[in-house]
């Protein structure tokens, strides 16, 4: 069974940086896609960031473009959210997610949660103004 453990969240102060790191189990994690997605008090869960097993594909929310940075260490088993420049807005709960089911969930998009069947925890993440 997949576990994922997040961590590196924290209090911010705005325009300053934050890594979050996804540790995953599982002899198969570089065949897995994973996402980052967030929840901020009284709102929906949203998508955050993606990628494919390989790296080669990285769909991005738009409200994070240019900012944020999602890559992966397969040898590592663990993904990474690297957030520059932050914005209170981007307060929230962040969590990682990984779709271990391969192709029985391929016809969701990288960007639904339906995509992934493999949920963390979460990891606090506070931006301060």
């Amino acid at each position: 069974q997949v576990q994922l453990v997040e961590s590196g969240g924290g209090l911010v102060q705005a325009g300053g940086s934050l890594r979050l790191s996804c540790a995953a189990s599982g002899r198969t994690f570089s065949t897995y896609c994973m996402g980052w997605f967030r929840q901020a008090p009284g709102k929906e869960r949203e998508f955050v960031a993606a990628i494919t097993w390989s790296g080669g594909t990285t769909p991005y929310a738009d409200s994070v473009k240019g900012r944020f940075t999602i890559s992966r260490d397969n040898a590592k088993t663990t993904v990474y959210l690297q957030m520059n420049s932050l914005m209170p807005e981007d307060t929230a709960v962040y969590y990682c997610a990984a779709n271990s089911l391969g192709m029985a969930t391929m016809s969701f998009p990288m960007s639904s949660p339906s995509r992934y069947n493999v949920w963390g925890q979460g990891t606090q993440v506070t931006v301060s103004s």
